[in-house]
């Protein structure tokens, strides 16, 4: 199934842990494309550093829910430490899509459910896949012309 993955970091050496990060995903994920690293500000309202983001595409064999519990995996291989809402991290993993899935557990939304409203998401996944779709909501290009500048 066709994944994607948004990657963020703005503690420790981001470059290198989201370098990291692809590498140990790469074990689960036959990776086609990975974006540009971005810095971006952070969203949410906490004071904190800028962020490094990036998007990958894939596909992978791994049943969603136990592809993410590798995603949680792999950010606490990073030194991730889940304290302050939309604070700083060492390393956020966040599953955008699996093909045209939709679902809604207690582990994982797909697609995410704020992936659309999100500049740091849309604008790299367009880089790497000009004709992407978030099921349910479009065209990832026309959902990132929609968003207003602070997004």
């Amino acid at each position: 199934m066709k994944v994607v993955i948004a990657l963020g970091s703005n503690l420790g050496d981001s470059n290198q842990i989201l370098l990291d990060a692809i590498e140990a995903l790469r074990a689960h994920i036959r990776v086609d494309a990975i974006s540009s690293f971005i810095e971006t500000e952070p969203f949410g309202g906490v004071e904190q550093p800028n962020y490094i983001n990036a998007v990958l595409r894939g596909e992978s064999e791994i049943e969603p829910a136990e592809l993410m519990k590798l995603l949680l995996e792999i950010e606490a291989q990073a030194g991730r430490e889940r304290t302050i809402r939309w604070g700083a991290r060492t390393l956020d993993l966040d599953f955008i899509i699996a093909d045209e899935i939709m679902m809604e557990s207690e582990l994982l939304t797909l697609p995410h459910p704020r992936a659309h409203e999100r500049a740091f998401v849309l604008a790299p996944w367009a880089e790497i896949d000009p004709d992407g779709v978030i099921p349910g909501r479009g065209a990832i290009r026309a959902l990132l012309a929609g968003l207003s500048p602070d997004a």
